[in-house]
Parts: structure tokens; sequence; C-alpha cells
């Protein structure tokens, strides 16, 4: 069994097939032939993203009642309050549905990431700041819209871990396989692996 981290750059589809004129994974390779993405990354959000040919990991890693770990830094317009962290903390209702409780927290400096090479568009006249988010769920958008809902629309969005797993050491664009203490590690979250993806 094979799993990779990538780190996806902004702007590029979590995926293979083209689509557009977006980059995709494709573009990043060569790959090994039979892994597929492990969740998704919207195109303009950075980040891990997993990849692999383990049918037993990609279930227990995209099925909701599982509930793992990821670790987002969000950059964000104003500094949000106290009040508003801890609304972001205990659940806030996108589309009618309450979100998950959730670990925030204030970031008491830029976060050390590679420049985007699509320049973030700021308001002049309004100050931002970072915050870490930690979910368990991950639905559709699902930073973007909780930060909006507290009034902290977010400016830029980068996954840096999921479980145990982070980007360190990793540009944008490049990607390694796991070390056998890494995947030793997964199995003990995911269980054995499983059949491999066809």
């Amino acid at each position: 069994m094979t799993t990779l981290l990538f780190n996806k750059p902004y702007g590029v589809l979590s995926q293979f097939t083209p689509e557009g004129d977006h980059q995709t994974l494709a573009e990043y390779g060569p790959f090994p032939r039979d892994v597929y993405p492990v969740g998704r990354l919207d195109a303009d959000t950075e980040g891990l993203l997993l990849l692999t040919n383990d049918a037993n990991l990609l279930h227990r890693l995209t099925e909701p009642k599982f509930g793992h770990e990821r670790t987002y830094w969000a950059h964000v317009e104003r500094v949000p309050s106290d009040q508003a962290l801890a609304q972001l903390a205990s659940g806030v209702i996108i589309g009618g549905h309450r979100t998950r409780p959730a670990n925030v927290r204030r970031l008491s400096e830029e976060p050390p990431l590679s420049a985007r090479r699509v320049p973030i568009r700021f308001r002049k006249n309004v100050p931002t700041s970072w915050i870490e988010l930690r979910l368990t769920e991950g639905k559709n958008r699902q930073v973007r819209r909780m930060t909006a809902a507290v009034g902290h629309p977010t400016l830029r969005l980068v996954r840096v871990g999921i479980l145990f797993l982070t980007l360190e050491g990793l540009r944008p664009g490049e990607w390694r396989e796991l070390t056998a203490t890494e995947v030793r590690r997964l199995e003990d979250v995911v269980g054995r692996p499983g059949r491999r993806l066809t």
C-alpha cells in the first residue's frame, strides 16, 4: 500500500482529471499510478492532501462518522473577539446544521507559510489576523462558512495537519511518501491496510 503527503498549492484541483483551465494533481507528479486523493481541498484552499491506494484508509478518513482531526490556519478579516472564537469553538449554524465543537485559537503572529502565487486581496482600512481551527468534520467550504458566520471572512486558508501528519518540510507542490513510522501510527488510528484501490 502507498500513502503520500502532498502540499497542494492555491488554484490546484484535488483531482487528476482535467477541468477547465485549472491545474490538477497530474501536473505535480509523476505520482504512483493507482493513488487517489483522500477527500479534497477546494481550488482556493492550500495545504495538506493525502493520496493513497488503501481502500480502508480512504474510507476511514472520508466517512463522517469517524471524525478524524484536521487543522487549518485561516487568515481572516479583522481580529476576532474572544466571543467570536467561543462561537466558532462551540459550533455555528451553516446550511441549517450546527458544526461540531472545535478547538479554536488566535495565532499571536503570522504563521511561517510560503507566499501565495496569487496575492490576497486586502482592504486597506481593515486589519487582518490569523486563527487556528481543529475540526473533526469536513463539510463543503466549512471553515470559510464558519468564519463568515461570525463576521470574519477568510482571506486565505491552509490545511496544515491531518491527525498527526503535518506540512513540515513540504513546500507548495512538493510531496513525499509516508515513513514506516508514520504508516504504523496511521494504522493505529484507522486500522490495518484494507484492499488496494483499483
